[in-house]
């Protein structure tokens, strides 16, 4: 009986660090589960990309479940998996490639996202809630459905907890960003600000990310700043990958855009090859890359139920 590859489907960081991480949980989640064969790819900016992951994963194997590794689902996991997804079977007709749900903004990532609230009331030496502004910060993205996943959390976060104030603002390709927003809250009256990166490991926004606030504490030396750390480790982390592979979330659902009519006609204008930003071929690199195309799919907003 030939065996089932599970494949770690990762976004892939310029920063090396990032990538390092990646493979760092993977080999936990290899710890946790020693009976699986795991393997990990990545959409750019990675040694192994995902035509070569889907390949590798397929290698010996009866059935790939790839697991889209990325928080929010937008032109990555809508349109470029679904696509490489297609050719894959086509060059492994033996066997059956499934695609589970990307990780998502429910309930047990909100969990997550509470744990590292609580660390940062904590760090701020528990103050009042009505004068601590929170902050979620995301990477951003031109897909409004992604974008609006993350207002959900913010959305909860102010529903569970008793700050005046719960934000949501952008790195990148959307708006508002950091700045707005802190300096929003600090003219409210806001005393302390907990920042909440919603990032699963390091890269070259994280870093930029403290870069800024770094900035922030100068500007603004009458308030308190926590920020808080990505989170791709967490345990909650884990817990949600188990559950997106366990048999029931097999057995159903459909991938994101997967048999939506938009997706096709999106497809030619946003679907990119992302070869030249392979690590292994860095004459090809392009150290301007743009991000705002990788998220393009205005057609698509809408959900699956």
């Amino acid at each position: 009986m030939k065996s089932t590859t599970y494949l770690l489907v990762a976004h892939g960081s310029r920063g090396r660090d990032g990538n390092r991480e990646t493979l760092a949980f993977a080999a936990q989640w290899q710890a946790r589960h020693p009976d699986w064969r795991i393997e990990v790819c990545f959409i750019e900016h990675a040694d192994v990309l995902l035509d070569e992951g889907l390949d590798r994963a397929a290698a010996g194997a009866g059935t790939v479940v790839a697991i889209p590794f990325i928080l929010n689902a937008a032109g990555h996991v809508k349109m470029e998996l679904p696509a490489a997804v297609e050719t894959a079977r086509a060059r492994h007709p033996q066997v059956q490639f499934i695609v589970t749900r990307h990780l998502g903004m429910g309930r047990e990532l909100f969990a997550v996202l509470q744990g590292q609230l609580d660390r940062l009331m904590k760090q701020l030496a528990v103050p009042d809630p009505q004068t601590t502004g929170v902050v979620l910060l995301g990477r951003g993205s031109s897909d409004v459905g992604a974008n609006g996943e993350l207002a959900k959390m913010t959305r909860w976060l102010y529903e569970e907890n008793e700050h005046e104030l719960v934000d949501l603002a952008f790195t990148g390709v959307t708006w508002p960003r950091l700045e707005t927003i802190v300096q929003r809250q600090a003219r409210l009256g806001m005393m302390q600000i907990a920042i909440i990166p919603v990032y699963l490991f390091t890269g070259v926004l994280i870093e930029r990310i403290g870069e800024q606030v770094a900035r922030l504490r100068q500007q603004y030396p009458q308030l308190a700043f926590a920020l808080g750390q990505h989170f791709g480790f967490d345990e909650g982390i884990f817990a949600l990958l188990d559950a997106r592979v366990s048999p029931d979330a097999l057995a159903g659902g459909l991938l994101e855009c997967d048999g939506c009519k938009y997706r096709e006609l999106a497809e030619a204008e946003h679907l990119h090859d992302h070869s030249h930003t392979a690590i292994a071929s860095p004459a090809h690199a392009h150290g301007h890359h743009d991000h705002a195309h990788e998220h393009a799919h205005h057609g698509c907003a809408h959900s699956h139920a």
